[in-house]
């Protein structure tokens, strides 16, 4: 019966990757069928972690946070864990032999979330590194299978688009950080007063981030690099409407990627896959 233990906690991981992110969702279904599951189990945990400091405002969310840490790291020495999402992400961790300290860089942006408000330019840098850059890193150890030379070629590039897309996250959510949650994670910014100046200045760094990264999936060993280029593409193509509209704007709303254009996208890098134009 162990084996429908495992089963039920995978599926626990790929419910919760496919009901908070359909982009990610979509984009990890890309990945070869020996990818996937290691991939959801990773951002199962991510996002269990990022809904206690974002989510949990009537509990005790340090206390939450805290627990949930010491359990990851139980789970991951006995090998076995009662909460699905972290068995499943211990797992994959065993399984790839991830970096340990790149959990605890995770842990500690979560906490940087628990009672940081606004960021100067090292906060700023090293929360990134902790709440997307160590992501990429994670994912990263999957998609090399051991392969430590490759993993070590594509480190920065891994590390680049995980802060492209957190990035993007940050100017996509301004308004629900700013307005909601009281944060501001871009230093030296004043979004009472966000100017174009400013704006853009943002989106040139990120525009950066973006470069580097394609450099590294283009490497990417062939069962992910598909997935990994889509989950590219829709960033890349969420970035350029962003890039559009006004900084006030960006207080006000969402802005968002529409269906449509995300299934143009798949099409357009099927073709693109099928004709030998991606790496």
């Amino acid at each position: 019966m162990m084996h429908l233990f495992h089963l039920v906690c995978e599926q626990s991981s790929k419910i919760t990757t496919e009901r908070y992110s359909t982009s990610f969702s979509s984009a990890i279904k890309l990945l070869h069928n020996d990818l996937r599951q290691p991939i959801f189990n990773i951002y199962g945990f991510v996002r269990f972690a990022d809904e206690i400091v974002d989510t949990f405002h009537e509990f005790d969310k340090l206390t939450l946070l805290k627990e949930f840490k010491q359990q990851t790291y139980e789970a991951i020495e006995r090998k076995i864990s009662l909460n699905p999402i972290l068995h499943s992400f211990q797992a994959t961790v065993n399984r790839y032999n991830i970096d340990h300290e790149l959990i605890e860089a995770f842990f500690r942006s979560m906490e940087m979330d628990l009672d940081k408000k606004a960021y100067d330019h090292q906060g700023y840098i090293d929360y990134i590194y902790g709440s997307a850059e160590v992501v990429g890193l994670m994912c990263l150890y999957v998609f090399c299978e051991g392969d430590q030379s490759l993993y070590q070629q594509l480190k920065s590039s891994a590390r680049s688009l995980g802060a492209a897309f957190q990035k993007v996250n940050f100017l996509r959510d301004l308004k629900a950080d700013f307005n909601g949650l009281d944060r501001i994670y871009f230093p030296g910014c004043d979004f009472t007063n966000f100017t174009q100046c400013d704006k853009s200045k943002i989106e040139a760094d990120i525009q950066q981030d973006f470069d580097e990264a394609y450099k590294g999936i283009m490497q990417l060993p062939v069962k992910a690099r598909f997935g990994v280029y889509v989950a590219y593409k829709y960033y890349l193509s969420l970035f350029k409407r962003i890039k559009q509209v006004k900084p006030q704007r960006i207080l006000m709303e969402r802005i968002r990627v529409p269906n449509y254009r995300k299934a143009a996208i798949v099409v357009r890098a099927g073709l693109k896959n099928q004709l030998g134009m991606i790496g």
